[in-house]
């Protein structure tokens, strides 16, 4: 995502005729990526230095989550807010957006999640790799949509479309990873 967001959604949009402006893909990896990665990565460090790794594991972090979570539903509800309007009054345009991202989602996930079966990687490490290759990274991609074209805008909306797709799907994709972690496990016949 740091290296290959921008010049992605360049060449796509440039395919489109949308013109992106370069500096603003460009602070939008680094707002919205790199500073927070480099924080969250530079806190860890600080704080299993300052209690180890132990405290950080179970007393930290299954205290935090609660308030991961938390930032993560305001987050989507003020993006939904902002575009509430806009998906009930353009729900055509909703569901033409959204089929092809499950189709994509599902292809994708099952894709990385057999391939690694196939290659027996360890279901520990499959799962997460399942989810990694379903996601689309649209989070960056609505804040880039709002910051270029406002937060009520047709372009947050399809962007939004993602989220709101996503998430559920994604739930689900781990959901079936989960349950059939007995059939990843067992020996493929010869």
């Amino acid at each position: 995502m740091i290296f290959a967001f921008a010049p992605i959604v360049m060449f796509l949009a440039g395919v489109s005729g949308v013109h992106i402006p370069t500096q603003v893909l460009i602070t939008s990896v680094v707002v919205f990526i790199v500073i927070p990665l480099g924080a969250g990565w530079l806190s860890r460090m600080a704080l299993i230095k300052a209690r180890g790794l132990s405290w950080f594991e179970k007393r930290f972090l299954p205290r935090f989550r609660p308030v991961a979570i938390f930032s993560l539903l305001a987050t989507l509800t003020l993006i939904f807010a902002f575009q509430a309007e806009n998906i009930l009054s353009n729900w055509t345009a909703v569901l033409l957006l959204a089929v092809p991202i499950l189709i994509q989602v599902y292809f994708n996930s099952g894709l990385a999640y057999g391939l690694m079966r196939l290659f027996r990687v360890k279901h520990n490490v499959a799962t997460p790799g399942a989810l990694i290759g379903a996601s689309n990274f649209f989070e960056l991609a609505v804040a880039v949509a709002i910051t270029l074209f406002g937060p009520t805008s047709p372009a947050a909306l399809a962007t939004v479309v993602g989220v709101l797709v996503e998430v559920p799907v994604m739930l689900s994709v781990c959901r079936i990873c989960v349950s059939s972690k007995r059939w990843y496990e067992r020996p493929a016949r010869a």
